[in-house]
Parts: C-alpha cells; structure tokens; sequence
C-alpha cells in the first residue's frame, strides 16, 4: 500500500550553500524561481499524496510563511530547537506522522530535485515496498544519472541487496537519493536526540530488511551555488 503521508526534512541551515543561505534556510534557495521546498511538494501532491510532516529549525518561521501559502496539501509543523540530524528529526515527527504513517511513510530531505521519466519515484518506491519483509526502501540511482554536487557514490547492489560503501572502496555505482519509506517501528522505542538515520539504514542491511528500488529518472543534489548554476542551466524551468 502506498504511503499516505510524507516527512520533509528541512531543518538544516545548508552550510556549502555559503551566502545562499546567510537570509534563509536551505530549503527556501530558488531554482529558477521556485524553492527547493515548493519543488519537493510539488511532487508529493503531483503522487497523490495527501498529508506531510515538516521539520524546521534555522529560520523556521520564514519555512512556516512559505508553507502557510500552500493550500494543495495538509501540512504540520515539526519545530526543533536545535537541529537533530534526520533520525532524530523524524523521532521528534513521528508523534505528527502516525497513525497516517502507521504502515510506512516516505522521508524525502529538501534538497533534490528529481525529473521522473515514467512513473513517480514515489510510485516506484510504493510498487517495490513489503513492510513485512523490509524496515525501509531506499530510492537509489546510478550515477550517470546523477547532477549537481554529487558524491562519489555510497551504494553497492549485491547478490539483489543494497550495502554501503566501505572505507576505501571506490567505483561506487549507486547513490541514495534522499527519498526512501520507513517503517515507524523502526523508531518506535528510539529517544528523541541528535543522530543520523544512516545507523538504521545499516542495521537493517545487516539483518536483511533493506530494501532498495533503482529510479529511472535524473536526479539532481542541489547542495552548493554552483549546483544550483547547474539545475537552473538543466531544467530551464
């Protein structure tokens, strides 16, 4: 069943976007003309998707303006004081994601913008998701599919599971896009604190229970002013 609901990390200030983000956070940058959060939910409502969830910290009442002009979607608010990394982000959220994210919500951070070639990445994530057998979905693409900022890659598929990267290694062939479903019993008993979602990501690895789906779409990091050069030149629109 398809996630009726989505978690929007926003809370980073964006500190490689360096004067971009001295007046605004991260998630309010233009690409041509429209922010990087307005693209994201966009999609979400374009996928049919009804509610989301989204947490803010640096300059969060400025996200809460831009929010308050949107009427396509139902949108709460979860407020961090400080920034607590994407883990404890969504731990602070789940109180606003369930009981809609009760059997699996998308987390999609804010800085991607992506160009679907067929169906939706929120279809095709939906389409490859067993909650039974998996704790999250990670949506990964090949790096040739990969503009903006791009790191070198951070995922290996083998023998049809999904590990990362080891130090040292290198020709990493697929890059995790940012956008997965989670499983809210992967945090049911987790305290609220500053710390990674990457842990869960490899403590399921480790127990066979990520999942992984290779988009078929562009997908582009807007992280630094030079990838935002780069989108704008790409999209046009």
């Amino acid at each position: 069943m398809k996630p009726k609901i989505a978690m929007i990390m926003a809370a980073g200030r964006g500190v490689r976007m360096a004067h971009l983000t001295d007046d605004r956070p991260k998630p309010l940058v233009e690409v041509n003309g429209r922010t990087l959060l307005d693209r994201v939910l966009d999609r979400v409502v374009a996928a049919g998707i009804t509610e989301a969830v989204v947490n803010t910290c640096y300059k969060g009442e400025m996200i809460e303006q831009a929010l308050a002009e949107r009427s396509d979607i139902q949108v709460r608010i979860s407020r961090e004081e400080t920034a607590l990394e994407t883990g404890g982000g969504v731990v602070n959220a789940l109180p606003l994601l369930l009981p809609a994210g009760q059997d699996g919500f998308f987390v999609v951070n804010a800085d991607p913008i992506w160009v679907d070639k067929t169906t939706s990445i929120f279809d095709q994530l939906a389409a490859a998701w067993r909650p039974d057998d998996m704790d999250m979905i990670l949506a990964l693409v090949p790096k040739e599919r990969a503009f903006g900022d791009v790191p070198d890659g951070n995922y290996f598929i083998e023998n049809g599971k999904a590990r990362r990267q080891r130090p040292g290694e290198k020709d990493i062939p697929y890059l995790y896009t940012g956008i997965q479903i989670l499983h809210p019993r992967v945090l049911a008993d987790v305290a609220v604190g500053v710390f990674s979602l990457r842990d869960f990501f490899d403590k399921a690895q480790a127990t066979g229970r990520l999942g992984h789906m290779i988009y078929d779409g562009d997908w582009y990091h807007v992280g630094t002013p030079a990838a935002v050069s780069e989108a704008e030149e790409k999209l046009k629109v």
